[in-house]
């Protein structure tokens, strides 16, 4: 009798790999995504503006490629010829139209958030004349606004039978052309209203119409302190709008008479007197108050934390 032994055989340890090195591509790799558009961020903003600032201390006329170093010459001029400043008297008259620009925005996503006819259609129509050119918007109002144009002859038609200068008339023009931003920029605070009245918690609009309160009411106490960062970031970008008005004044009068704007001075500045150094300070001058105006907001308005 064969004695046979059996034999137990064990499985083998799994061998063992050698570590896998570090993956460093995952780090990288949302670098090479911005790397596009920060080169392009550069590229066209924060090279322009170091270029602009250097130019400020400079007496460059914009063509000679020589350019003497005057120091801050080109500011003094500026803060000693108060005529220079003089112009930012028109941008109250955008300032108060930015601000109905934001009243009537807040309004009408207020009503259009709650359900009701044509929302859509209506949604549309507002927004649709911020996707417009600011040069063809330009140019619609100025065959309106002309004497005889397409507004008199509406007057006309309600019995009104005058032809007024409403960009020729100095106490009407900044207020036409101050009425063309409300229709042309409206669109762009009405989505940002709209969109965050829709972000506020359905629930609180059920809670209070179960407790009675009505559509104004729940605007005033739930929607607006819901949306009030939206709010102030719409102020910011109204005060600073209002400040830097150039294309719709500047196509329609050419920033004539009492129409000049700040950047439509600058400009003639650089291009019309050729002195690209100071109109480069007036430039540095402007961005520093629109950034001084910026920060007292939100000072004053300070963002909520979660």
């Amino acid at each position: 009798m064969v004695r046979t032994s059996e034999r137990t055989t064990r499985p083998a340890p799994p061998a063992r790999h050698a570590a896998a090195p570090p993956r460093r591509w995952p780090r990288v790799t949302p670098w090479l995504y911005l790397a596009v558009p920060l080169i392009m961020l550069g590229t066209f903003t924060y090279v322009p503006v170091v270029s602009m600032i250097s130019y400020s201390f400079t007496d460059w006329d914009g063509v000679s490629p020589d350019r003497t170093y005057v120091g801050l010459d080109n500011y003094l001029r500026l803060f000693t010829r108060p005529e220079l400043f003089s112009v930012f008297a028109t941008s109250l008259f955008y300032l108060v139209a930015a601000l109905l620009q934001i009243a009537l925005a807040l309004y009408f996503a207020a009503v259009l958030s709650f359900r009701t006819r044509l929302r859509n259609f209506f949604k549309g129509v507002i927004f649709f004349p911020y996707l417009l050119n600011g040069v063809a918007v330009a140019f619609v109002f100025l065959y309106l606004f002309q004497p005889g144009g397409t507004l008199d002859q509406v007057l006309r038609l309600v019995g009104i039978d005058a032809e007024i200068l409403w960009l020729g008339n100095p106490d009407l023009a900044n207020v036409s052309l101050s009425g063309v931003s409300i229709w042309r920029f409206m669109g762009l605070n009405f989505v940002l209203f709209l969109g965050a009245i829709q972000s506020v918690p359905s629930e609180l609009h059920e809670a209070a119409t179960l407790d009675g309160a009505s559509r104004p009411q729940i605007l005033w106490h739930i929607i607006i302190p819901s949306i009030r960062p939206i709010i102030s970031l719409s102020l910011i970008l109204g005060v600073s709008g209002s400040l830097s008005v150039f294309e719709i004044p500047y196509i329609m009068t050419g920033g004539s008479g009492e129409t000049k704007t700040f950047v439509i001075q600058t400009v003639k500045l650089a291009f019309q007197f050729n002195k690209t150094g100071l109109a480069s300070a007036a430039a540095v001058v402007l961005l520093v108050i629109i950034l001084l105006i910026t920060w007292v907001q939100r000072r004053v308005v300070p963002e909520e934390k979660p």
